[in-house]
């Protein structure tokens, strides 16, 4: 089985430092509902693993985030794509859970879901602690430098063989001509 691990803020959709808090706020990056399709057709199955800290601050609740993502997937079916599995961790930075990227909880959740070691598989993300936590599941970590990661890049610190890519469509096209 093929698989991709994708973040979504600053991935699939413009990321806010007031947190995407509704779903006026959330704005696709343009190409990233056809590069998940493009996964798609190319036999990927595409889980999504985002921290979502904005449920644990009380900016929104689990009604919101449903309707953000059901924006999301309609906005991916109309170019269509689709995401098989989503993840997320509703806390705040200072509570010492497992599933808060850069530590691992999540990722390692979706290869038990999927039945798969992550060994390998692509984890697309924007920070620093996407990337860490890709690394740390021996996944492969990709970077994007839309949302956060032109500022990710020039901080430096990446883990060994991070590939950059422009976006999600120019990371999709990579993957897709390697499989």
């Amino acid at each position: 089985m093929k698989l991709v691990i994708l973040d979504r803020d600053g991935v699939i959709n413009y990321d806010s430092d007031q947190f995407i808090k509704s779903p006026e706020e959330w704005r696709p990056i343009p190409g990233s509902p056809e590069a998940v399709a493009l996964l798609n057709q190319a036999g990927f199955r595409v889980a999504l693993a985002t921290n979502q800290s904005g449920i644990g601050r009380g900016l929104l609740d689990m009604a919101t985030l449903n309707e953000i993502h059901d924006k999301m997937f309609k906005a991916l079916s109309q170019a269509g794509g689709r995401i098989d599995a989503f993840f997320y961790c509703p806390h705040q930075a200072d509570v010492q859970c497992d599933c808060r990227k850069p530590k691992s909880g999540m990722l390692e959740e979706i290869g038990r879901r999927f039945h798969t070691s992550l060994a390998a598989v692509p984890c697309v993300g924007d920070s620093l602690r996407d990337l860490q936590a890709a690394a740390e599941t021996g996944g492969q970590p990709l970077l994007v430098r839309t949302g956060k990661g032109r500022k990710t890049e020039a901080a430096g610190g990446l883990p060994e063989n991070t590939l950059i890519f422009e976006d999600l469509a120019d990371a999709a096209r990579y993957l897709v001509s390697r499989s």
